[in-house]
């Protein structure tokens, strides 16, 4: 774990926000802003590589310098892992916050990819909820995690609906010459228009 910016303090619960952030959206402010509310500090995480994800265009370099350009709260952590799973980040993060609860930030989208991932073991589920939690917001709907699940699984509330923006939904705007500004937060908007034209 390498950490670019570092809130100050010892907190005791830790909101992990992982992401390809390609690029950063009002969306991923906005389940960061409202996680603060269940987690004294926000560590937003940019993985070297993700199992699930596929990157081309814009580089680890430059979504790394949008995510510190927008991620400005000063309860906001900006790091890259190694690892993309979310088991491999909390042993990543672990050391650096040994004291702390980690609660992982996630849509229901994501939850339940996570829910129905091949880990390969039966039991890898409960391992993984044993080192840390999740906070999922609702994404086209809320998440009725399995119940054997439950108790690792807490509903995080946005003040809004954010369902339609995504990072993707961005791009393909961007792509069509379509109207993508207020997907993105203002600081960063012209640097996106640079590198996503």
């Amino acid at each position: 774990m390498k950490f670019h910016r570092r809130a100050a303090g010892w907190p005791s619960q830790v909101a992990v926000f992982p992401g390809s952030f390609n690029p950063p959206t009002v969306a991923h402010l906005a389940l960061a802003e409202a996680a603060l509310g269940q987690a004294s500090e926000v560590v937003f995480v940019l993985p070297e590589v993700f199992p699930h994800k596929d990157f081309s265009g814009v580089g680890f370099a430059e979504r790394l310098d949008l995510l510190l350009a927008a991620a400005e709260h000063p309860r906001f952590t900006v790091a890259t892992s190694q690892g993309g799973l979310f088991l491999d980040i909390a042993r990543e993060l672990k050391p650096h916050y040994s004291d702390a609860a980690l609660h992982f930030l996630c849509g229901r989208d994501a939850a339940e990819r996570i829910v129905s991932w091949d880990y390969g073991s039966p039991d890898a589920l409960t391992e993984m909820f044993a080192e840390f939690g999740l906070l999922v917001a609702a994404r086209d709907g809320d998440y009725v995690p399995p119940s054997v699940h439950a108790a690792a699984m807490q509903r995080l509330p946005l003040a809004r609906d954010y369902s339609e923006v995504s990072a993707t939904e961005v791009r393909q705007r961007i792509r069509a010459q379509g109207d993508w500004e207020h997907l993105i937060p203002p600081a960063i908007r012209a640097k996106v228009g640079q590198l996503y034209v």
